[in-house]
């Protein structure tokens, strides 16, 4: 198993080195919004815990991160009144992951709406903070 990389983006802003949209934050897990959102409302959620794959994860922060997937996705579905949710975990980069800290996508997903691609351009960030402001709005 390959060893957790400090240096990883995510590990850079739970140490608060890079600035984020936070949607919601908790002892163990983080929710922030995708810097490269494939649809409106995008948003990550990560254990605090360091940890690269599901493999490697304790059982107790995937479960807090799990409940906090879970409180996240219905807050997003809400504030985009979305048709749906989509809720992605990659492990390794055979299996499509490109940041090696154990994360789940939140996108909220609309009828008839493909996915967007994940372009490598990072969204305004204007547009990212008001949209976690919606899902904020949804999780008081």
């Amino acid at each position: 198993m390959t060893a957790y990389d400090e240096g990883n983006v995510f590990a850079k802003i739970l140490r608060g080195e890079i600035p984020n949209h936070t949607v919601f934050e908790d002892a163990a897990t983080l929710a922030f919004m995708d810097v490269m959102p494939q649809g409106p409302g995008h948003c990550l959620v990560i254990p605090k815990a360091p940890a690269r794959t599901i493999l490697d994860v304790s059982d107790d922060s995937l479960a807090a991160v799990t409940r906090t997937v879970k409180r996240v996705a219905a807050a997003a579905k809400h504030a985009f009144a979305a048709d749906g949710l989509t809720i992605f975990q990659f492990n390794e980069p055979a299996g499509g992951q490109t940041v090696f800290h154990i994360h789940f996508h939140v996108i909220p997903r609309f009828d008839g709406v493909p996915l967007g691609g994940h372009s490598g351009t990072m969204a305004d960030h204007a547009v990212l903070a008001e949209h976690a402001a919606k899902i904020r709005a949804q999780l008081a």
